[in-house]
């Protein structure tokens, strides 16, 4: 009898923050990639409103991914946020492993009993990430776009950070990224798109740079998303992967 495969499903909380190079990582580790959209694109200006999830008990592994709206906004928590969080927890409980990544990780971190809250430096471009267990998260730089930042949950432990915020901890088999492993030169089109308040410009960059900058990493990235990604099932979630 042929072995079933392990089923990934992504939360995409905002239509263009996708799952990129990281479906293409899971799939080459053998896994079936679902994706579940939370807030279509005819609801941007409106986001808060309520969801139906998937239940959780059929995944594997449940990946939060980003939005431009924060975690702790009112409208969202007492709508969506709020039975995400739900979800997430419901997923712990049930032996899922789960991945978050930017807003996704702060939902992790929110969930769990840490805070989060307007991060005195925002972190758009590229930035070094600084880690203590690159078995599982890999130093060096990684693509950042955001406004927010973390207290650790209780019981978490911190992997990773930047001089200006952490950037990964690990909690059971929890594990919260700040940064964007998932980033293509295809997917940061989109979002430079969408830059209509000119997070980039403020940053100090323009938008050829980004791109330029992501293109000359492609190769290094997809390397380090593919030993991040099997360092959090090993060594976080607990598969065993094929050979």
């Amino acid at each position: 009898m042929a072995a079933v495969a392990p089923t990934v499903l992504f939360l995409v909380n905002e239509h263009v923050a996708t799952e990129a190079l990281l479906g293409e990582a899971f799939a080459e580790h053998g896994f079936d990639v679902e994706t579940f959209e939370v807030v279509p694109p005819e609801r941007d200006d409106d986001p808060a409103g309520d969801v139906t999830f998937p239940e959780p008990g059929g995944y594997d592994v449940i990946v939060p991914l980003g939005s431009r709206w924060p975690v702790y906004d009112e409208a969202l928590r007492n709508s969506w946020v709020g039975t995400e969080m739900a979800l997430l927890r419901e997923a712990a409980d049930a032996g899922v492993a789960l991945l978050g990544v930017c807003f996704g990780g702060q939902l992790l971190a929110q969930t769990f009993g840490g805070s989060v809250a307007r991060s005195p430096r925002p972190e758009v471009g590229w930035y070094d990430v600084l880690s203590d267990r690159p078995d599982i998260v890999p130093g060096g730089p990684w693509f950042q776009w955001h406004f927010d930042r973390w207290t650790l949950p209780p019981g978490a432990t911190e992997l990773a950070r930047t001089p200006n915020s952490s950037q990964a901890f690990v909690l059971g088999r929890t594990m919260a990224l700040q940064f964007h492993p998932e980033v293509d030169t295809e997917l940061l089109t989109r979002w430079l798109a969408e830059d209509h308040d000119g997070d980039v410009a403020a940053a100090g960059l323009d938008h050829d740079q980004l791109l330029t900058r992501t293109t000359e990493l492609a190769d290094d990235t997809a390397v380090r998303i593919r030993a991040l990604v099997r360092g959090f099932l090993t060594r976080v979630a607990g598969h065993s992967l094929p050979s």
